[in-house]
Formats: C-alpha cells, sequence, structure tokens
C-alpha cells in the first residue's frame, strides 16, 4: 500500500501547490486581527503534516464542515482530505472534493490535473481529457497536464484503431472462399486470432529479415505451411481449428520473445 506521503504528490497541494502555485490560497494563521472569530486550521495542516490519511480525513473534514472556515482553508483542507481519499482507494469521494475545489475556485490548474488523473483511472477517458485539457488552457505551460493530455490522446487513438478492426480477421471477409475462411469470417474469436497471428507473425519476420533476410524468408514459408496445413485439415472430424490457431499464436508470441 501506497504510503500518505507519496499522495502528497498527486495532491500539487497542500506543500506545492498551495504553498508555490497557489500563495493565495493559505491557511490563515490567526495572528491576523479578526473581529469575527474563525475556524482553527491548525489541527488539519498538523494531520497533513503527519501523513496519516484517517487522521487528515477526520480533522480536515471537522475544518470543512465548520461554518466559520475562511474560503481559502476551506480549500486546502478539501485538496488535502481529496488526496487522503485517494490512498484510502475511495476514488468518488476524492473526486467529490475536487468537484467542490474547483467549484470554488476554478483557475486551479494543479486541482484539474488532479482530478483528470482520478477520471482516468476510473476509466472515464472523455472526462479525463477534458480536465487535463482545461489544465492546459488555465497553464499552457503545465508539464504534468501535457504529458497526460498527450498520452491519453495517443491511447484514445490506439483504441480507436482497434475497434475499427476489432472482431475482424487480416482478410476481406467480402472475398473470402474458403470454407476455413468463412468460418473465421463467422466466429469473432477466431477473427481475432487470425488478425493476431498475422500482425505478431508480420513483426517477427520483418525483424527477422532485418539481419538475415535467409531467417525472414524461413518464418514466413512457417507461416504459408501453417496456412496450407490450417486448409486442407479444416472440416475433419478430429482438426480443432480454434486450437490449431492458439498453438500458433503461441509459437509466434515466444519467437518474437526469443
Amino acid at each position: 500500500m501506497r504510503s500518505f506521503p507519496t499522495v502528497l504528490l498527486s495532491m500539487a497541494a497542500v506543500a506545492l501547490l498551495l504553498a508555490a502555485a497557489l500563495p493565495r490560497v493559505a491557511f490563515a494563521t490567526g495572528t491576523e486581527p479578526a473581529t469575527d472569530p474563525q475556524a482553527d486550521p491548525a489541527p488539519c495542516v498538523a494531520a497533513v503534516a503527519a501523513g496519516e490519511a484517517d487522521k487528515v480525513i477526520a480533522i480536515c473534514g471537522a475544518l470543512i464542515d465548520n461554518q466559520k472556515t475562511q474560503r481559502a482553508d476551506r480549500i486546502k483542507a478539501l485538496i488535502a482530505r481529496g488526496a487522503a481519499y485517494d490512498h484510502n482507494q475511495m476514488i468518488d469521494r476524492a473526486i467529490g472534493d475536487y468537484d467542490t475545489v474547483l467549484r470554488l475556485d476554478p483557475t486551479l490548474a494543479d486541482v484539474f490535473n488532479i482530478r483528470g488523473e482520478l477520471w482516468r483511472r476510473k476509466g472515464d477517458r472523455p472526462r479525463a481529457l477534458a480536465d487535463f485539457g482545461a489544465a492546459i488552457k488555465l497553464n499552457p505551460g503545465h508539464p504534468a497536464a501535457r504529458g497526460n493530455y498527450k498520452s491519453l490522446a495517443q491511447e484514445l487513438e490506439r483504441l480507436g484503431a482497434l475497434m475499427a478492426v476489432y472482431n475482424k480477421p487480416s482478410f476481406n471477409c467480402a472475398t473470402a472462399r474458403r470454407p476455413v475462411q468463412k468460418a473465421i469470417c463467422a466466429n469473432p474469436e477466431l477473427a481475432n486470432l487470425d488478425r493476431e497471428i498475422n500482425a505478431v507473425n508480420t513483426k517477427v519476420v520483418r525483424e527477422a529479415t532485418s539481419n538475415s533476410p535467409r531467417a525472414g524468408r524461413a518464418l514466413q514459408r512457417e507461416q504459408d505451411e501453417f496456412i496450407a496445413r490450417r486448409d486442407a485439415a479444416f472440416g475433419q472430424p478430429d482438426y480443432d481449428l480454434q486450437k490449431a490457431m492458439r498453438q500458433r499464436l503461441d509459437h509466434l508470441l515466444a519467437v518474437e520473445r526469443y
């Protein structure tokens, strides 16, 4: 399990986000003269310094709920509690605290980035991308948000490419003539296996050819022989097409690792 001090990084926060990036959001010291007594943030500060997530949730939670807590102190306490919730794997509650922070101050690029990371961990890529984009809009030079946006955009692009070929084999089903090809086209699992076999074979042949054209040709002959055996054996009572294709893929993956 992560130690709570590790989560301070995800807060960009109680130390960095609020001390450096957001100097205006600092806990009240209590030294300024005030006509209306304000809630004391010191226990929350101490809990954060001690790095104990459960205490941060309880003590900073009391500060958040206190009607006399200054707005700046409430923001800082919410960020601290959000990080503690994150540490305790309570992601929805962490997001809820960051939602409140951004309603109180929608100019906090770091908080948008942190919330985006949580959305990404939950698998909500559109919301994550939107938060990373909002952080960059507020701070075009934000390194973490820029890195997160780029990697997530690339991930979405890859997923889109995969979805375009999902359940489709390596060949065009519209022109399939052989019974085995028609069987593969009719079965999504076999279609995906065929596409994977073709992709891995293409890779290992290319890599082998770069070192030795002869080795590359030998590997391609293996693939051609597999397809010939598959076509000839398909339909026989003792032939298991899926098993044969799985064995071929496992063999190619072993060659790739080697």
